[in-house]
């Protein structure tokens, strides 16, 4: 469904995962807008090169959603340096891993466990709405440690609001797929696969199930109504939604 994936990922040799959700259809006859919003995995393993193509998007804002624990360990990355507003709001706060395998079991990436992100509280998802609307953050980049699940379901609560449909919305975030090769080679050429893990365990831990996105939303619209009736609940208002329309979304010119 997306045939434009060399136009929006971005294929720095030390961050996976980094893409553009520009360009995709959106509500009432206007399109996601490009260089707006980038989602990507940690960046604190960036070569020289990479450091000069990040620089030249131009990123004004950082959304960090991971836990305290992992930017101890692996730092905030090189945006700050570069001037962009840093932003930590951590979807799992420290020490949720093992909560969140209580609550829905440890059963590796699925449907139930990002709905088990749900059961941390509003307020992560209160925080990023309210930048989400601030019309001078952009460009912005949001993400997690791999790119993928936190940095997943916040990019398919941005797209709901915005309106693209939900089959573009679940095909989005599989595009995590065609970057894992990628990924596995830069482990085993760096640092070497964790004991216990070979290329094909990695390849799967880097990936996605293609069904996880689409249970998620599944989940939502069973328990809640829908992502945006699950954001109203939690205090997210129409005022804050039409703002963030304002800021990523443009007419579309091919839409007539």
């Amino acid at each position: 469904m997306i045939d434009d994936y060399a136009d929006r990922h971005h294929p720095f040799e030390g961050c996976f995962n980094f893409r553009d959700i520009g360009g995709y259809p959106a509500a009432d006859g206007r399109r996601v807008r490009w260089k707006r919003y980038f989602r990507a995995g940690r960046q604190d393993r960036m070569t020289e090169e990479d450091l000069k193509a990040l620089r030249r998007l131009g990123i004004s804002t950082q959304v960090d959603l991971r836990k305290p624990e992992e930017i101890r360990e692996q730092g905030q990355g090189p945006l700050p340096d570069m001037g962009a507003a840093y932003h930590n709001i951590p979807i799992i706060p420290d020490g949720g891993t093992d909560e969140l395998n209580r609550l829905v079991g440890d059963t590796g990436i699925s449907g139930k466990r990002y709905l088990g992100y749900l059961d941390f509280g509003s307020q992560s998802w209160i925080q990023l709405f309210e930048l989400l609307a601030s019309g001078g953050a952009q460009p912005m980049l949001l993400h997690c440690t791999a790119g993928k699940d936190r940095t997943g379901v916040s990019t398919a609560f941005l797209l709901s609001v915005l309106g693209v449909d939900r089959n573009l919305i679940e095909a989005d975030y599989v595009l995590t797929n065609l970057d894992v090769g990628r990924q596995a080679d830069f482990i085993e050429r760096t640092t070497g696969f964790p004991e216990g893990m070979d290329r094909a365990l990695m390849l799967h831990h880097a990936g996605v199930p293609e069904n996880a996105m689409g249970d998620f939303l599944d989940g939502l619209q069973a328990r809640w109504g829908g992502p945006l009736a699950y954001l109203r609940q939690i205090g997210i208002d129409d005022v804050i939604f039409d703002q963030v329309r304002e800021a990523f979304l443009e007419e579309d010119d091919q839409a007539a």
